[in-house]
């Protein structure tokens, strides 16, 4: 099976149910995740690690998978609690994807290898299993990410889980200035991803972008000034 990762770089909570425009990424892994329940009825599983297992934020994803494209929802809650790791193994099998949301990336890493949580979605992503994530749960799977997980407000690069090549910025259109320059001075290739936007790997190579009005960049900054193309495919 294909192994895919579905990268969106921001825009949850800003008007997906009232703009049909921002519901574009949604109904894009909606319609993935019925196309491999087939007669089923898909479920897909919310890891809200990065929040601190913040609930409204599952609520609002329920809302919107659920309410609006009819599929069923489930929750990976593994923060400050005992985790039953075989009870937590069945919710992945049971999931046609799984979605990743945003927070502080750092202590999601730390979190799913402290317990055991990231054999889990390492093992899922293995048998081709659907994994999208938001912000946090988009650049967690590159070697390098821009993030402000560790001081509020101060982006830095950190390293990621690797299981995708490269550098990664999301939320791009609102960090732009600062992450070009950080490409400039480091020398850096690296992806910037709009909110509103996604680019998908599959088998670990960029295949393609879904938009609700955002755009996917591929920045070059090895020679005497940055090179910027979107990325479309």
């Amino acid at each position: 099976m294909s192994k895919r990762i579905l990268a969106i770089g921001g825009g949850e909570g800003k008007g997906r149910e009232s703009e049909p425009e921002k519901l574009a990424i949604d109904g894009y892994i909606a319609s993935e995740a019925k196309k491999a329940a087939g007669t089923r009825r898909a479920c897909g599983l919310f890891l809200p690690t990065a929040s601190h297992d913040c609930m409204p934020y599952y609520n609002t994803f329920h809302k919107v998978y659920t309410g609006i494209f009819g599929l069923k929802t489930d929750v990976a809650l593994t923060v400050n609690r005992e985790i039953d790791l075989e009870k937590m193994r069945r919710k992945f099998e049971a999931a046609d994807f799984v979605y990743v949301g945003g927070g502080n990336t750092v202590f999601m890493i730390e979190h799913w290898k402290k317990t055991g949580l990231l054999s889990l979605i390492k093992e899922a992503y293995e048998r081709g299993t659907f994994i999208a994530g938001l912000s946090a749960g988009a650049i967690c799977w590159f070697e390098e990410m821009y993030s402000d997980s560790v001081i509020e407000g101060e982006y830095a690069m950190y390293e990621g889980l690797g299981w995708l090549k490269g550098k990664i910025s999301p939320h791009y259109d609102e960090r732009m200035l600062d992450f070009d320059r950080i490409v400039m001075y480091n020398k850096y290739r690296a992806w910037g991803v709009e909110n509103d936007a996604a680019l998908e790997f599959v088998d670990g190579e960029p295949v393609k972008t879904v938009s609700g009005g955002g755009k996917v960049w591929m920045l070059d900054g090895t020679g005497d000034k940055i090179v910027k193309s979107e990325f479309s495919a």
